[in-house]
């Protein structure tokens, strides 16, 4: 980084870094978003994260809600689960939904399922190859199946003792995620108990991509896809360090660096200096750079905008930590724990539940940063409010 780099502001900096996820994009009327707008958010993030936990709403439908306030969350699942998809599932950041147009990107990951995938994974694969392709070729003839309708179509398609090695669930599930990792199945989407529907790429991928996609021996090569996984992920932050854009998709070292230089040599990336950071960063040839921007939103622990938490806190000077697997009795903030975002700076956390018996958003834990603007108290009051109508409920307590 030369010493003539062009500096930014930290203040700049956090500008850039919102427009570039869709905080400056004009929100549509509550309930008036369309597909278009949930494509503008897909095409502005790239990498929306999945996660288990339901104590307010599934984390997937929250980036959408925090950059197009109230919409129908069945337009996101619409996206990911009817042919043509806009979204599939992978492993990209942790457990993502991409476009189809990123999933053969990934493919070295795919190759690399035998080594890196979890220890479940690798077992089966390892000690039952027998079981993984029974289970490939029960899915290829029956899906989309989750794995519990694997489990039980096995037990009746291809009876075994259980002296051997049964169709326990483990077994089947640990085969069934082996075969995901390793790009051989993919997901047909999520029952409503948030259960995977296994099926093969060709019945999952749309059309457009599935030629570039289904044969591995014809996509990107790791450096070319490293490449284009570090051009999403330098659009999504406008401006970041090189472990702020590694960290989208995960990216090792090795393969991130050359892609880096690449971008920068052509002019994609220019080297920028930010006040404060001690790291030097990079800025997207097509980022914005506004002046002012105000912008209100209750972010998913799970929202790209912060999931770095070392970004978080060299951005916005808010030390964020996720405290869900935390002993109730040592959590500071609470459970699960949204910041607030208001104007161009994150000035509270809440610790919200959605209370489906009582129809209520229940906020359990509120704290505001020392230097939260007056003007932000009633600004998250009408963001939980809207929050409680999006989800169907009543009232806000607490």
């Amino acid at each position: 980084m030369s010493s003539t780099s062009p500096v930014l502001s930290k203040a700049a900096a956090r500008r850039v870094a919102l427009a570039a996820q869709g905080f400056r994009d004009i929100k549509p009327a509550p309930w008036a978003a369309t597909s278009r707008h949930v494509q503008r958010v897909i095409d502005r993030v790239g990498v929306v994260q999945i996660d288990s936990v339901n104590v307010l709403t599934r984390s997937h439908y929250l980036p959408f809600f925090a950059r197009l306030g109230p919409y129908d969350p069945a337009l996101l699942d619409r996206a990911r689960d009817r042919a043509p998809r806009r979204l599939v599932e992978y492993w990209a950041h942790e457990a993502s939904l991409v476009p189809p147009s990123t999933w053969p990107l990934l493919d070295f990951r795919m190759r690399r399922a035998q080594e890196e995938s979890w220890g479940g994974m690798q077992r089966v694969a390892r000690d039952h190859p027998e079981l993984v392709a029974a289970v490939l070729a029960e899915v290829t003839a029956h899906g989309p199946l989750t794995s519990r309708q694997c489990e039980q179509r096995l037990e009746h398609d291809v009876p075994r003792s259980s002296e051997h090695w049964g169709w326990n669930w483990s077994l089947v599930k640990n085969a069934l995620e082996h075969l995901f990792w390793a790009g051989a199945l993919s997901s047909a989407g999520r029952t409503s108990q948030f259960e995977r529907r296994y099926d093969v790429p060709a019945r999952v991928l749309p059309p457009a991509v599935r030629p570039s996609a289904l044969d591995p021996a014809v996509r990107p090569d790791p450096a070319a896809a490293a490449v284009e996984l570090v051009r999403i992920a330098a659009r999504a932050h406008g401006v970041g360090t090189e472990q702020c854009l590694r960290d989208y998709f995960r990216l090792r070292p090795d393969h991130a660096r050359p892609a880096i230089d690449h971008l920068v040599a052509t002019g994609e990336l220019e080297p920028v200096r930010i006040a404060g950071w001690n790291r030097p960063a990079y800025l997207h040839q097509g980022a914005s750079r506004p002046r002012r921007l105000h912008a209100e939103a209750l972010l998913s622990p799970f929202d790209s905008l912060i999931w770095q938490r070392d970004r978080t806190l060299a951005l916005f000077d808010f030390h964020y930590r996720l405290e869900v697997y935390v002993p109730a009795a040592q959590r500071v903030h609470g459970y699960y724990v949204l910041p607030f975002l208001f104007g161009d700076r994150l000035v509270a956390r809440v610790d919200l539940k959605a209370d489906r018996g009582a129809g209520a958003l229940r906020v359990q834990q509120r704290h505001w940063e020392a230097d939260a603007p007056t003007e932000a108290y009633p600004a998250l009051d009408r963001q939980l409010r809207l929050m409680a109508d999006w989800l169907g409920l009543t009232d806000v307590l607490g």
